[in-house]
């Protein structure tokens, strides 16, 4: 028996026995290609998710489906690289993911967004008909939304691009592929009324992807980064990962629970 926790890495009859010691538990990453400033990778979501899901998988002992390293970006459009999928096409393919496994024997889905609030929208849809039609049991774990009580204390700003969330994160995780000395501060512009920051506290509008033309100067000013990795720390990026693969973990324990 593989000790992998990687679905495409074990053979049938591996799934098969993987599957019931999960109880029929499976985490699936999703994540995108996009532009991430001028020192992050343009994986860096689709890693984000990778990475969650490897580390809370070995400690929960269940399997982990492919990633999917596409996502939903238009506003990245603007910068080399980028490659988005429109949102109608990703919650298919999220529900053909999920209905083949379910007919696999799997009926507990944990759906890892890395990809922050943009890809979000489409994962409820293909989650929603998931449990109405396949009669599973489904969360969807967003690392923005499940860091809400730590990133404050770690002296960070709020959720924006290439920040000094994402760089800490991928500083601890793939030090390799990250530029810190090519990174460039852009602080957040206050607009009223509106944040994309799921730890907000004030009013706000909901968030809609910004077109081409609103990313054009705030994308050239800082090559794509929107906030400021310059306070991004690798101390700080452990303590990040390891609050949010312990709730993770929590997260399976309470769906194979129920």
């Amino acid at each position: 028996m593989t000790d992998t926790i990687w679905l495409q890495e074990m053979t049938w009859e591996e799934i098969k026995i993987k599957k019931d010691e999960s109880f029929k538990t499976i985490i699936l990453p999703f994540g995108s290609t996009e532009q991430h400033g001028p020192h992050l990778p343009l994986g860096t979501d689709t890693m984000v998710a990778m990475t969650l899901a490897e580390d809370a998988a070995i400690k929960a002992n269940v399997p982990v489906a492919p990633p999917l390293w596409f996502g939903w970006s238009p506003h990245h459009m603007i910068l080399p690289g980028t490659i988005t999928i429109r949102p109608e096409i990703l919650a298919e393919m999220a529900f053909d993911i999920i209905s083949s496994l379910h007919q696999h024997g799997f009926d507990k889905f944990v759906l890892i967004n890395g990809h922050r609030i943009v890809n979000i929208a489409w994962m409820q849809i293909a989650g929603e008909r998931a449990k109405r039609e396949l009669g599973i049991k489904l969360v969807i774990f967003d690392p923005a939304y499940m860091s809400k009580s730590i990133t404050a204390k770690l002296g960070w700003g709020d959720v924006g691009h290439a920040e000094e969330i994402e760089g800490s994160h991928m500083m601890y995780r793939y030090p390799d592929l990250v530029k810190m000395d090519w990174a460039i501060d852009n602080p957040h512009p206050k607009k009223p009324l509106y944040s994309v920051d799921p730890s907000y506290k004030e009013d706000t509008l909901c968030y809609v992807p910004s077109s081409l033309e609103e990313m054009k100067t705030a994308t050239l000013k800082a090559g794509g980064t929107m906030g400021e990795p310059s306070k991004a720390t690798i101390d700080g990026g452990k303590i990040y990962h390891d609050h949010l693969v312990s709730r993770l973990v929590e997260v399976i324990r309470m769906l194979q629970q129920k």
